[in-house]
């Protein structure tokens, strides 16, 4: 991809408000390339340094968190999201509620 669309995923990630998540699907359809969720993943595995885009608001489209369950990023994005008020059904985010268009 190119370094535009990072800069329209960066933009969307933005927008994404506390209390909310979205996926990366999503991201990739809003940014007009809604075959590419897994390049938006890319992007935000290689966010700049001192980032502070809140790439903790992006799941998988079944709700569930991208890493494995128990892993220090797992729980880093977990505990980020419950301090936002997201709620979770075992591993999985009530996306019906919780979920940004």
């Amino acid at each position: 991809m190119t370094p535009i669309f990072d800069h329209i995923i960066w933009q969307l990630l933005a927008a994404v408000p506390s209390g909310k998540v979205t996926c990366y699907r999503d991201l990739a359809k809003q940014a007009g390339y809604p075959n590419h969720a897994r390049q938006v993943g890319n992007i935000l595995k290689n966010l700049p340094d001192g980032s502070h885009l809140p790439w903790h608001r992006v799941i998988r489209a079944d709700g569930h968190l991208a890493f494995p369950v128990g892993s220090a990023a797992y729980q880093q994005q977990y505990q980020r999201l419950i301090q936002e008020g997201v709620r979770f059904t075992g591993n999985r985010v009530k996306l019906a509620e919780f979920r940004w268009h």
